[in-house]
């Protein structure tokens, strides 16, 4: 067993990193051994925040990253002392936020060789926050390690990727992921092979779809909007459904977590404690609460934006197949259980069109990360899958 084990067709971006760990542990921080700021990236799915714990873990694990003593289940979980597993639950990183984070990465380790700082969604970092990290990185505590992890380099800032060492990771193999299903959840052959496909090398994707009908069904249902599109009352109801269920899907993500930090929100300012009246736990919790309630709302959004993110790589992957059928590809099809209605819309247009379907979701996803209006935004692509023409008129 291995904290490496967690990872599914990374071999390259493996022996890097445990090279790293192995230089750190006879003392070594330059050249091709250990240096104190690394840059993971890699495409949504392929295990950023897995190698980026697996790596924490190596650096502190007495073996290297045995996968199994305390050390490694802490740094995987974000429970050990000296290990920070940093989230972004907004829509990007403050100047503030890139601020308290220093503070915190200051911190000597307790009980390890390193303060290990993983941020993921780096991208996230406005550019004056980014600019705050700038020294950090520069001059850094000898003790110090940051991991920082986002879909590109091209997502960071170029003063933060020189000065950081780049660990590229790739998207999984459909076997591999396929392979990594059974093996690690139980799942059936079928099923670990459609999941795997459908998913297009989606880790946490490909387990969803594996476990969860209700995760099947939502797809089902995205890829059933090409076909509905008939008019363009049915484009602005596709746009609203669409929404409306990454709306739901985003509340069921985030309701309970809402509701646990109001309730410690309030513990926290005396509910429940002898001689605190309501009165006084208003006034106490008033201010905190608002900026819970921001912080919330903010992290609710970001979540809404994420699922319709999902749905649309769900209709990329549809005219893609539509695509490979009309030019004759010859390779399979991400959606192989639709075929008979990916035969019947590569006859009834041509391939041009579909590929101006394609970069009109393109555009979208851009729109949506840019924080786009959501319901202009998806009612403007509709009209365009309806009718491609209509953006080049």
């Amino acid at each position: 067993m291995s904290a490496w084990d967690a990872l599914v067709g990374q071999d390259a971006a493996v022996n890097e990193l445990s090279r790293a760990a192995q230089a750190a542990a006879l003392g070594t921080r330059a050249g091709q051994g250990m240096t104190h700021a690394w840059l993971i990236t890699g495409p949504p799915g392929s295990g950023r925040s897995t190698a980026a714990a697996a790596f924490a873990s190596a650096l502190q694990c007495r073996d290297l990253g045995c996968g199994a003593c305390a050390i490694c289940r802490g740094a995987r979980t974000g429970t050990h002392p000296d290990v920070e597993i940093v989230r972004s639950e907004t829509l990007s990183y403050s100047t503030d936020d890139a601020r308290e984070l220093i503070a915190r990465s200051s911190i000597v380790p307790a009980d390890a060789p390193w303060h290990v700082v993983i941020v993921e969604d780096a991208d996230r970092f406005t550019d004056q926050a980014a600019n705050v990290l700038l020294k950090v990185l520069e001059e850094p505590p000898p003790h110090l390690v940051w991991i920082l992890c986002a879909p590109s380099p091209e997502g960071v800032l170029p003063t933060i990727r020189s000065r950081v060492r780049a660990v590229t990771l790739r998207t999984p193999s459909t076997s591999e992921v396929a392979a990594a299903l059974q093996e690690r959840y139980g799942i059936d052959p079928t099923m670990a092979a459609f999941a795997a496909r459908a998913s297009q090398g989606h880790i946490g994707r490909a387990r969803a779809l594996a476990t969860d009908e209700g995760a099947r069904l939502r797809r089902q249902e995205i890829l059933r909007i090409p076909g509905a599109l008939r008019d363009l009352s049915a484009c602005f109801i596709a746009a609203g459904e669409l929404l409306s269920s990454a709306m739901e899907d985003a509340a069921a993500l985030t309701d309970v977590l809402d509701a646990e930090e109001e309730e410690e929100l309030r513990r926290a300012c005396g509910e429940g404690a002898e001689g605190v009246t309501k009165a006084r736990l208003d006034r106490l919790s008033s201010k905190p609460l608002k900026d819970l309630q921001k912080m919330q709302k903010s992290r609710r959004t970001r979540a809404i934006r994420d699922q319709v993110d999902r749905a649309l790589v769900d209709l990329l992957s549809y005219y893609r197949d539509v695509l490979v059928l009309q030019m004759g590809g010859g390779v399979a099809l991400v959606n192989d259980e639709t075929r008979t209605q990916l035969q019947q819309e590569a006859a009834a247009s041509p391939a041009p069109d579909t590929a101006r379907r394609l970069d009109a979701i393109e555009r979208t996803r851009l729109a949506v990360h840019a924080n786009g209006a959501l319901p202009l935004v998806l009612e403007g692509l509709m009209v365009e899958l309806k009718d491609p023409l209509v953006a080049v008129r």
